[in-house]
């Protein structure tokens, strides 16, 4: 599998000498492996100035950076919706994928350090917390009706034995160092284990979504959703039986506890001892 790359493409807390916003754009390297060494990643940033804040620019910054990696990535994510339209046409002009995704672990990480450390440093930084992203989000979904009813269950791994995760038999999926998350291998990571017959499509159709994170609603009724992509949320489960009830407590907890990393898991069955898929998940604020 080839890399992906996360990037941002925004204007920071930076005014030039004419007073405008200095932008910037960021790409890093998706950490794909439970091992990878985060120091090991690819990185780039480049400001850009106002006047010149166009799809073209872009693609020439990318252009940049895909000489200085030795070669492009198979697929570019980014989180800002707000900026859909020039980043992905100039992601089409170069020829590579963009999706819209909150699987931007090591951007989000990135970006948090620089407007720590880096943007205070910079001749005309103007302080001030960075914006959110978030926007309405449409009302959950539910499954299509091909996945509706699949058996699930709440189960927990110590963070040590997810370090073991690159010599599992998985089919689909995608993890990243826990260093990242601050975790520690004592930690107990929370995940959803999912079993059915169709396992296998199953997983295929997950790893198509851009998977964000997994988390337990109790808004209205309680319910398990599967967020992905930058808004997208699905609707897993109605939970009411009280014991359910209680480890969809205790799953939120646990996750609390682990930095909000969990994980999701697709099998054929309970016995089974390879998995249709396993994804390694986090839920960030953006």
């Amino acid at each position: 599998m080839g890399n992906i790359w996360e990037i941002d493409f925004y204007s920071r807390p930076i005014l030039d000498a004419n007073q405008k916003k200095v932008w910037e754009v960021l790409v890093c390297e998706s950490p794909l492996d439970v091992n990878k060494q985060a120091d090991s990643l690819f990185r780039y940033a480049q400001y850009c100035p106002s006047t010149q804040v166009n799809s073209g620019w872009l693609r020439t910054a990318l252009q940049e950076a895909i000489n200085q990696a030795g070669k492009a990535p198979i697929k570019i994510r980014f989180f800002r919706r707000q900026m859909n339209n020039m980043i992905t046409k100039a992601c089409q002009d170069l020829g590579i994928p963009a999706q819209p995704s909150r699987r931007t672990l090591i951007l989000n990480q990135w970006l948090q350090q620089r407007m720590q450390d880096v943007y205070p440093q910079e001749p005309g930084y103007q302080g001030g917390t960075n914006p959110s992203v978030r926007l309405e989000k449409p009302l959950p979904q539910r499954l299509p009706d091909a996945l509706e009813g699949q058996q699930w269950v709440f189960v927990s791994l110590a963070a040590g034995d997810l370090a073991e995760m690159s010599e599992w038999e998985i089919s689909f999926g995608e993890a990243f160092p826990l260093e990242l998350a601050q975790v520690s291998p004592e930690t107990r990571i929370p995940g959803v284990l999912f079993f059915s017959p169709r396992a296998l499509p199953l997983a295929g159709w997950m790893s198509g979504l851009e998977l964000a994170f997994l988390k337990v609603d109790s808004n209205q009724e309680t319910r398990l959703l599967l967020e992905t992509g930058v808004s997208e949320s699905w609707i897993v489960a109605n939970i009411k039986k009280p014991q359910i009830l209680a480890e969809a407590k205790g799953f939120e907890e646990a996750k609390q506890k682990a930095n909000g990393v969990h994980f999701l898991g697709v099998q054929s069955d309970p016995k089974a001892e390879s998995f249709a898929g396993f994804w390694l998940l986090q839920e960030v604020n953006l």
